[in-house]
């Protein structure tokens, strides 16, 4: 009996418990079904006249909808906002992103300055070392003044010897030559360098030193564009009444390149100028051209060089 009795009594609480996690999970779904059903209700909104209760206008909403409509509108919202403080110029009122960009231009305008001011500091150099080749100028220490010796050599014999009187005549009787270029040495140290020709052309005057013609007339198409036979720097532009338009060029090497009678210069004053680039177009100014042409020259340490030599026109 006893046995039954408990076996009765377990039998009653599992029941129990089952009976109550059943009320639990219904009651749980039934407010889940209830919130649903009051998110799914259908609500009116009027607006009414408030004197003669007319109605001017009316919304059938739900409070499912209203939120679906209230989250798609922030979000739409939001992505517009993002997106033209990103890529408009409204960032730039962004605390803290302005600084960073000025600090990032300022940093390269600072490279750009300091670039320029070694550019002219260089440019400075080279022009004051042409003015001074041109010129004559050498600067060097001054000699010590040495002892005077003329006592010691009373007796000297100055009378030439026969190997003297002949060598005077040897030389007396090679052929005078004022062009810098007869020099073999020279010519090595210049014959290094690629020139490029300026412009391509019949040369109807060549190189005569004696005549005080110090470089080659080409003539070439009308308009025809001339270049720089090597890389180098502007050191000056100008007009001539005789030369006409001129352009001169600093090479390295202390070689300068000069450009006569052009119709246009093309380039300033201390440019920077490559090899084969243009620089100025064939023309007929100054009044010693006698038509379109070039006069083109080449110097070297201050002394006249023969174009021909180094390039075929």
């Amino acid at each position: 009996m006893e046995t039954i009795f408990v076996l009765q009594v377990s039998c009653r609480k599992f029941i129990f418990r089952i009976f109550v996690f059943k009320l639990m999970a219904e009651t749980k779904h039934s407010r889940w079904k209830i919130l649903t059903d009051q998110l799914k209700n259908k609500y009116r909104l009027v607006i009414l006249n408030d004197t003669t209760f007319g109605e001017k206008f009316s919304l059938r909403l739900s409070p499912l909808g209203l939120i679906i409509a209230i989250s798609t509108v922030t979000i739409v919202m939001t992505t517009l906002v993002i997106s033209l403080v990103a890529f408009t110029s409204l960032r730039e009122y962004i605390p803290g992103y302005g600084d960073v960009t000025e600090r990032k231009s300022l940093l390269n305008l600072s490279l750009k300055a300091d670039s320029i001011e070694q550019s002219v500091a260089a440019r400075d150099w080279y022009i004051k070392n042409l003015v001074n080749v041109l010129e004559g100028k050498t600067e060097g220490k001054p000699e010590k003044p040495t002892k005077d010796t003329s006592g010691k050599y009373q007796k000297v014999n100055t009378k030439p010897t026969d190997n003297d009187v002949q060598f005077r005549k040897d030389v007396e009787n090679e052929p005078a030559s004022l062009q810098f270029a007869g020099t073999t040495a020279k010519k090595n140290a210049i014959a290094q360098y690629l020139f490029f020709c300026p412009v391509k052309g019949i040369i109807t005057t060549s190189f005569n030193a004696s005549e005080e013609h110090y470089g080659v007339d080409v003539v070439a198409k009308k308009d025809e564009l001339i270049k720089s036979t090597l890389d180098g720097t502007v050191i000056y532009v100008g007009f001539t009444p005789s030369d006409g338009h001129i352009i001169h060029i600093q090479h390295d090497n202390n070689l300068i390149s000069i450009y006569k009678h052009n119709s246009e210069v093309l380039k300033k004053m201390g440019e920077r100028v490559q090899s084969g680039e243009p620089i100025a177009v064939i023309g007929n100014s100054g009044e010693t051209s006698k038509g379109p042409h070039l006069h083109f020259e080449l110097w070297h340490n201050g002394l006249p060089i023969n174009p021909e030599e180094f390039i075929v026109f």
